[in-house]
């Protein structure tokens, strides 16, 4: 009888903990998604409409304000700098991380590890502390305000984090295949090109989704490296707070510009996201 009381209890505390579990689950995922979907709801309403209490749910929507941003404010400019720009640096990174990465988890040669973790050490400097002398040196090489300059300085910081993803994601692909390949003749190259690169193609599609966000949400290499016809979204965001006062609409319209295609790009690649950092997991 004790005994079923004892399993009675522990499932009651087990359902009671499941149900407290969802809720906050639940709770976290308004808190992360509202914010986000009133500021799209918002930039389809008139200025008007978007302080007005209690809130409009049901409205006609209003294009007016993207039409006047991408015909009138350039807008579109900005959009098409920065896809190039990050776009750019994340293929660079990812080209390069690959072979790096993979040289450093298959090359045998003195101080690996003690080259890797410099490698990512790199990284870990924070970017305000790096903006001077890259600033410096881009200005010696006739580099600010273009485009290559500013593809230049994510894949600076974009390498170094393709580089240790890379090389954690290639270490969990068995050296057996491409022994076996090596056996029937191909190269190492080879080897590299059609048994560890599809092999760990999860960890380049995390990767890649990585390294284009920063670039894509970077603002502070943008505004110190970029000129008048190289800003990119970040930037123009940055514009419409002026002394006279916010845009909001533009405002709004702006942030979910920004927001939703990384939205949608991590939901659309969210299964390669999950496989590749569990192949890249320490066991």
């Amino acid at each position: 009888m004790s005994k079923g009381r004892k399993k009675g209890a522990g499932s009651t505390k087990k359902l009671v903990l499941n149900i407290v579990l969802y809720i906050i689950a639940v709770f976290l995922v308004l808190w992360s998604v509202l914010p986000i979907l009133w500021m799209a709801i918002s930039s389809l309403k008139v200025s008007t409409n978007m302080f007005t209490l209690p809130p409009q749910f049901i409205f006609r929507p209003e294009l007016g304000t993207y039409k006047y941003m991408f015909t009138q404010a350039g807008f579109g400019k900005f959009l098409a700098n920065s896809l190039i720009a990050s776009i750019s640096s994340t293929l660079v990174a990812l080209f390069i991380g690959s072979l790096g990465g993979y040289a450093l988890c298959r090359g045998r040669f003195k101080r690996q590890k003690d080259i890797s973790f410099w490698i990512i050490s790199t990284r870990m400097a924070p970017i305000p502390a790096v903006i001077l002398p890259l600033y410096m040196i881009f200005s010696r090489l006739r580099m600010v305000g273009t485009m290559p300059g500013l593809v230049f300085a994510y894949t600076t910081f974009n390498l170094p984090f393709a580089l240790w993803m890379m090389m954690a994601f290639f270490a969990d692909v068995s050296p057996a295949l491409e022994e076996a390949a090596r056996v029937d003749g191909t190269s190492k190259f080879g080897a590299f090109l059609r048994i560890a690169l599809p092999a760990a193609s999860p960890g380049l599609a995390a990767t890649g989704v990585l390294c284009m966000m920063f670039a894509w949400n970077d603002y502070v290499f943008a505004s110190a490296l970029s000129g008048a016809s190289t800003q990119t979204i970040p930037i123009a965001a940055s514009l419409l707070v002026t002394q006279t006062g916010i845009a909001w609409g533009q405002a709004m319209a702006t942030g979910t510009i920004i927001v939703m295609p990384m939205l949608l790009g991590g939901l659309l690649m969210r299964k390669y996201l999950v496989k590749g950092f569990s192949m890249g997991a320490v066991k």
